[in-house]
């Protein structure tokens, strides 16, 4: 790739429908506790909604046709997987544990329109 290296992931972007940033801000918010982020003037006109917390930052964005994406996710490291895990079912949210990644821990759930996410987590021994 000659003198070019990627640092890092700046955000993920999933899609709502129209008029869905309140669920959104709930679920991301509210439920994981991200801090949502101001969007720029000409991109707030859009719609939509940006949160950041923990290393991440997801970008929420209506779309009219709307359907979630339950292959295509995010997957995100965190440090306390069981916490996050007791959070997410606490707050009535989808939790299903998957072992099939080696190395990590990890589950996946569901923003409140549906999209997937999966959260994992290095196994220290």
């Amino acid at each position: 790739m000659g003198g070019m290296g990627f640092e890092r992931l700046h955000h993920v972007q999933v899609l709502c429908p129209p008029g869905g940033e309140e669920q959104a801000r709930a679920f991301y918010a509210g439920v994981l506790g991200l801090t949502e982020l101001a969007k720029p003037a000409v991109l707030a006109a859009r719609g939509g909604c940006w949160f950041r917390g923990g290393g991440w930052e997801i970008h929420v964005s209506p779309v009219s046709g709307f359907a979630p994406q339950q292959r295509a996710h995010p997957g995100v490291l965190v440090d306390d997987l069981d916490g996050l895990a007791a959070t997410l079912e606490a707050a009535g949210r989808p939790v299903c544990w998957d072992p099939h990644f080696p190395g990590h821990r990890r589950f996946y759930s569901q923003d409140d329109h549906g999209n997937r996410l999966e959260f994992l987590e290095p196994v220290t021994e």
